[in-house]
This record gives C-alpha cells, sequence and structure tokens, in this order.
C-alpha cells in the first residue's frame, strides 16, 4: 500500500518532463481546470440557455474530477511533508494555498445539497473556482518566476509603495487646505484621499476636480510626480525579469563551475566490497563514506553497516578542496560554450591546467589529445598551483563512477 502511495504521489506531483505518465496528468488536470473555467463562464450567457443541460453534465464531471485529486493529494499528503508526523501532514495541506485553492474549487458545488435554502448565495462562491488558476501557475515554472522576482525584489517594491503611499496622503492633505469650502468635493480628508490616488495612479474619473488656481496648480505637480513613482514599482519588476532571465540563459547555455566535494559510486556485481562490513573495509584517508543509497532507503552508515550488492556509495573528499596547492573542477559545456567542437590540443588553457576526465553521457572518457568536447559534456579540469575556487560558490556534486 506504502508504494502504491508513492507512486500516486509521484503521479499527481508535478512531474518530469521525462515521467510520461505525471506529466500526462498534469496536461489533463490543466485541461480540465479550462474546461470548468469555459463553462462557468458560458453558462453566464443567455443565448447559449439551450447548452445548460450540456453544461451541468460537464461541470459536474469536472467537479468529480478536482475531488477525487484533493482526496489523493490529502491521502498523499505524509510525502509532500515528509518530516511531519501522519496527521500533522494531512492537517498541513489542508490548510496550505494550494490545499485552500483546491477545496474552494469543488466545496461550494455541494454546499447548495447540505443547505438548499442557500442556493442563490452559494451560487456567487463559484468565482473561487477562478483561483484554480493557480494550478496552472504551479505547473510551470516560468509563471514562478513572478513570485521569485517579487520576493526578490520586496525590500526596493516596499520603498517604493511608501513613496507613493506618502504622496497620496500628503497631496490629499495639501488639497483639502486648499479646495476646502470652495464646492469642489472635498470636504474631508478621505475625498482628498480618493482623488490623489485616482490623479496619482494616471486613472482620473473626474468626479473631483479643483477648482481653484492653487489647487489646479498643485494637481499638475502631483500627476507628475505620481507619473514618476508609479513607474518605479514597474521598472523594478522589469529589471527583475531580465536579471532573472539572463542568470537562466547564463546557467543552461554557457554552465557554471564547481569544486569537486562528493563522488557516487555503484557497488557493481562481484565487486570486492559485496558483503563486506564497513569496518573491514580501508577507504584512503581523504575519503569518507557519508550515506549509502539502498533502493530506497537512505542509510547513514557506522562500522556494522553491510556493504550490498547495487548499493550507491556517496563519499566526500575530506581535506582535498582544502589543498592550496592544486586545484580539481568540473566544467558543464553548455549549447554555447567556447569550447563545444573543438579538440583538446586547441583549446586555450593554462599551461598549468589538464583535462582528467570527460563524463559523456554517464560514462566515464579519459581523453587525448585529439579527444573532441561536445555539448552536454561535463569536464574535469586539474590545475596545479594556487587554489582559484574560493570565488565560485561550492555545491555539493554527485558522479557516477564506472568500475
Amino acid at each position: 500500500m506504502k508504494k502504491a502511495k508513492r507512486q500516486v504521489f509521484h503521479i499527481i506531483s508535478i512531474g518530469d518532463r521525462r515521467d510520461t505518465l505525471s506529466r500526462s496528468f498534469d496536461i489533463f488536470i490543466v485541461a480540465v481546470i479550462l474546461l470548468n473555467l469555459f463553462v462557468t463562464f458560458a453558462d453566464t450567457f443567455d443565448e447559449l440557455a439551450r447548452f445548460r443541460g450540456i453544461f451541468d453534465v460537464v461541470e459536474l464531471i469536472t467537479i468529480i474530477i478536482f475531488t477525487i485529486e484533493y482526496l489523493l493529494r490529502l491521502w498523499t499528503a505524509e510525502f509532500l511533508y515528509p518530516d511531519k508526523s501522519y496527521w500533522s501532514a494531512k492537517l498541513a495541506f489542508v490548510i496550505s494555498f494550494y490545499g485552500i485553492i483546491d477545496l474552494l474549487t469543488f466545496f461550494p458545488y455541494y454546499l447548495p445539497i447540505v443547505v438548499p435554502g442557500g442556493i442563490v448565495a452559494f451560487r456567487i462562491l463559484r468565482v473561487f473556482r477562478i483561483f484554480r488558476l493557480f494550478k496552472i501557475n504551479a505547473q510551470y515554472d516560468a509563471f514562478n518566476v513572478i513570485t521569485d522576482i517579487l520576493y526578490e525584489k520586496k525590500n526596493q517594491l516596499f520603498s517604493s509603495i511608501c513613496l507613493l503611499l506618502m504622496l497620496m496622503v500628503a497631496s490629499s492633505l495639501a488639497m483639502y487646505s486648499l479646495e476646502h469650502g470652495h464646492g469642489s468635493g472635498f470636504d474631508n480628508a478621505f475625498s482628498g484621499i480618493w482623488w490623489s490616488t485616482s490623479a496619482i495612479l494616471t486613472v482620473g474619473y473626474g468626479d473631483m476636480s479643483p477648482v481653484t488656481t492653487a489647487g489646479r496648480i498643485l494637481a499638475i505637480i502631483i500627476a507628475c510626480l505620481g507619473v514618476g513613482l508609479v513607474a518605479v514599482p514597474t521598472g523594478i519588476i522589469s529589471a527583475g525579469f531580465v536579471e532573472k532571465y539572463t542568470r537562466i540563459k547564463t546557467a543552461s547555455t554557457i554552465g557554471e563551475e564547481r569544486d569537486v566535494r562528493f563522488i557516487t559510486s555503484i557497488v557493481s556485481h562481484g565487486h570486492s566490497w559485496c558483503g563486506k562490513k564497513l569496518c573491514n573495509i580501508v577507504l584512503p584517508p581523504q575519503l569518507l563514506l557519508v550515506v549509502i543509497l539502498r533502493n530506497e532507503e537512505q542509510i547513514v552508515p557506522d562500522g556494522d553497516t553491510e556493504i550490498h550488492e547495487g548499493d550507491v556509495l556517496v563519499l566526500a573528499g575530506q581535506h582535498f578542496a582544502e589543498r592550496s596547492d592544486m586545484n580539481l573542477r568540473e566544467v558543464f559545456i553548455g549549447e554555447e560554450h567556447p569550447w563545444v567542437g573543438e579538440a583538446i590540443r586547441n583549446l586555450d588553457i593554462s599551461r598549468q591546467e589538464l583535462i582528467v576526465s570527460i563524463e559523456r553521457k554517464g560514462k566515464m572518457l579519459i581523453p587525448s589529445g585529439g579527444s573532441e568536447i561536445r555539448k552536454g559534456d561535463v569536464v574535469l579540469l586539474y590545475r596545479k598551483g594556487a587554489h582559484t575556487g574560493k570565488s565560485r560558490q561550492e555545491a555539493p556534486l554527485r558522479r557516477k563512477a564506472k568500475k
């Protein structure tokens, strides 16, 4: 049952593009969301009243699908919150942002059944279905970029909004002082805020306007300042988009360099370590066995831990990265990397650097001078001399070593 539950969780979660079943489920749910919203909108047109029976059937089917999906997510909540207990995980899902959205998309549909007298009142709750569009956002990382940018630029946005509010309050009080008693509608400070909001945000309803010369001059100044201040948050968000996509493009095409800290090795059939306890295995003093990945388990080893065939051993180089006289780094070769298509002997690298190995499609290659660098390769570079890795961000690295 636990295995089946885990499989259901992987299917209903946002899937990897390589997971056909999970991606198909994502596409199916998006299609159901759009169909439900289409029916909700179409049902408001009197011209389509003859199709109302079909709309009701389609709505019922989509609501049942949403209900089943919600129950499945509630059933598998412990995999979404692995650090919580069984019931705590379910409660965490129920009160989570997407959990509340999921509930609001189908729960109002059942309310008239429970309380028949409130059918008309409960129809307004159908508007909550529009929040189901947030579920589409969750399916695609491109939409999540917006929330990332807002979070990264929250301080700048907060400062600009504070300036905007200060201008609104100051202009409303100033306009009230100049226009009060002249029949222009500025009866109190709140009416001034209403005018300043519509003026600064360039809406300009026209229901209130200054009549005195001083008030009109002040209105011109406020309008000019408002245009500039409203443009500030827009510029901050636009700059955030440029920075974000520049980082994504750089990471995906040029590649990144990372100090080698961890390697992984699979214990193959007939390996001399099979069946042996860790206390009986001699590792080089620079290496430390950190964790053993066995099927779906993660085992923190001790001296009595026995090595089995198929185990994935995660080994850490304890002191290697701190050596000041030598440095290893790996370079991922992206599509636009200048090394693509070049032979190793023609690369513009320092005489102190040597390409040790090339990882290509899961295989480790020992290169020669005529070896050609290809897109997608992971090149391991050895450099003798001063350690140059201090300015780079260190990150754990896992590598499959082929025996």
